[in-house]
């Protein structure tokens, strides 16, 4: 593929999503017992991963975007093709093909008032590298956003000269680079990975660092994690950050070079950070803001707006895309944290990630229109 009219790159890993719809709620404990049939509703498929979920919620923000994932010629492979080209048929025009590899998938147990659990099978992401992407495609764009390298063999194994060596490529081409992580099964190959390591190596070519909380501190701490999962009720650490843990955090990530942090803090909100270093801003490339001096130094607590909760699935994906949408459109900071907190509000009101989500002025005018928060 040669260069084309996207603004946004969309890359790494991409699956399909099969969620299927609970017809009652309660604790996991009574609805999911061995040897219990439970019925159902109609499952949902669609795409997932940040290539689906971050690219086509620009994508339906008004953006040109065009995505860079790998599949298997298998079935759910097909399905993942068919899925996005729905969106507009040169969205698939840099996907990889890969023959004889598996697709990969994930099924969602998304029950009421419980958080997600995921069943997922990585496939052709493991097999992703710096190789398969298509540099001469970047011609042209503004944006490369890259997600889950946690979730593709690859891209962590080596302990981050990979994905160092594709950012690098990126940012030599002008383009502003994003990086959206994923929470590694503690007992799998990526629990295990040193990822303190792994982001000194690659943060430098990183403009803007999403990561949530549980995945920032499983990677950066892993002591003060365990003690939070341990005190936390059904695991869930997220009531337990407090701001100096999130300052102390946020600190670190700009010290290993990102420009801009954004720790995505679930039914809490998001917390952002920009550097104090006017001239690293200023070496964000296409994206970087107007005004460096006074984008720099920022602090921002952005609480989450009431929606009709349908679900949550890839709504963090969602939230970093109206972040990017926002720094897209050359806003500052508390806007980039309001509207990566509208479209992750937007998201939640239906199954899948992307289809809740309007056109860029539709947010616009709920906001406006005092859209109230929790």
């Amino acid at each position: 593929m040669g260069a084309n009219k996207a603004e946004v790159i969309a890359a790494g890993h991409i699956c399909l999503d099969v969620i299927p719809t609970f017809r009652q709620g309660g604790s996991l404990t009574e609805i999911l017992q061995p040897g219990k049939l439970i019925e159902v509703g109609a499952a949902v498929a669609a795409t997932g991963g940040p290539v689906s979920n971050t690219g086509l919620t620009l994508k339906r923000l008004g953006f040109d975007v065009a995505l860079m994932g790998k599949v298997g010629d298998d079935v759910f492979g097909n399905a993942i093709i068919e899925i996005v080209k729905s969106y507009g048929a040169e969205m698939a025009a840099g996907m990889i093909v890969a023959p004889g590899e598996n697709s990969s998938y994930t099924v969602v147990i998304n029950v009421p008032g419980v958080d997600r659990i995921f069943l997922h099978c990585p496939g052709a992401n493991d097999t992703f590298t710096a190789a398969d992407v298509n540099y001469d495609s970047l011609q042209g764009a503004r944006l490369f956003h890259f997600g889950y390298p946690p979730l593709m063999k690859k891209m962590y194994e080596d302990g981050g000269v990979s994905c160092t060596e594709m950012f690098a490529k990126v940012k030599a081409r002008g383009l502003t680079t994003s990086l959206d992580m994923a929470y590694p099964d503690p007992n799998s190959t990526a629990g295990k990975v040193d990822w303190v390591s792994w982001l000194k190596k690659v943060l430098p070519h990183v403009d803007v660092f999403l990561p949530s909380i549980e995945e920032i501190l499983f990677m950066l701490d892993r002591a003060k994690f365990d003690s939070l999962s341990a005190r936390a009720t059904d695991r869930n650490i997220i009531p337990l950050i407090d701001n100096g843990l999130l300052r102390e955090l946020s600190e670190r990530m700009l010290a290993m070079g990102a420009a801009v942090v954004v720790i995505k803090l679930g039914e809490r909100g998001l917390y952002l950070r920009t550097s104090g270093d006017a001239s690293r801003l200023e070496k964000m490339g296409a994206c970087a803001p107007q005004d460096s001096v006074a984008f720099a130094g920022h602090e921002i607590f952005s609480r989450c707006f009431k929606a009709n909760l349908v679900g949550t699935t890839g709504s963090g994906d969602a939230t970093i895309a109206g972040a990017l949408g926002a720094l897209l459109k050359g806003l500052g900071p508390e806007e980039i944290a309001t509207y990566a907190t509208a479209v992750g509000g937007c998201s939640v009101e239906r199954a899948e990630a992307a289809t809740g989500v309007p056109h860029w002025n539709r947010v616009e005018e709920r906001i406006q229109a005092g859209w109230e928060r929790l």
